[in-house]
Parts: C-alpha cells; sequence; structure tokens
C-alpha cells in the first residue's frame, strides 16, 4: 500500500496526555520527600553555611522557575547624554516591570 500525503504516524498516546509512568514516579518521589522532611532538615543543618547556601541554590532550580533574560535598548539623539532624572525614571520603570 503507496505512502499516502497528510498520513500520521501514531505515538502510542493522544497528543497532550499525561505520561502515567511520570506521574507514578513524581508521586512516589513527593512522597518520599515528605516523609523524610526531618531528616532533610537535619542534614541541611549539620553542613557548613557556604555548602547550605550552595545546596538550597542548587535546589532552587527545580523549584522556581527561572526567570529570562532581558535585553534593553535605549535610543537617543547622537550625543547627548541622558539627565539623572531621565535615568531614575528608567529605572524606576524597568524596577516596576521586573
Amino acid at each position: 500500500m503507496p505512502f499516502e500525503p497528510n498520513h500520521q504516524l501514531s505515538t502510542g498516546r493522544p497528543k497532550g496526555s499525561g505520561n502515567k509512568n511520570l506521574s507514578k514516579i513524581r508521586e512516589a518521589y513527593q512522597n518520599l520527600i515528605e516523609d523524610n522532611l526531618t531528616q532533610i532538615q537535619k542534614d541541611i543543618d549539620s553542613i557548613e553555611p557556604h555548602q547550605r547556601l550552595k545546596f538550597i541554590i542548587d535546589l532552587s532550580a527545580f523549584v522556581l522557575p527561572k526567570m529570562k533574560q532581558v535585553a534593553s535598548t535605549v535610543i537617543n539623539e547622537p550625543n547627548q547624554e541622558l539627565t539623572e532624572s531621565e535615568v531614575l525614571t528608567i529605572k524606576k520603570a524597568l524596577d516596576l516591570k521586573y
């Protein structure tokens, strides 16, 4: 039978449906963490402060969403310096937005 144009191959499960095995693994991992919170806290308390901070920062990557880098360009007249108040206004606007 010849290949039909627009024929889509089956991937095994409908598009958008969750992976059951992955869901089971995540649930088991969550239970493992929840059941061992006291021991994890004791372990964290027993390490040096700089190691503790590094551990918390590394762990944050799995919990907090990553922030995207933002590039901005200020277009002004050639050879025109921004005044201090203009810089402060731009800074305040960026702080409010980000």
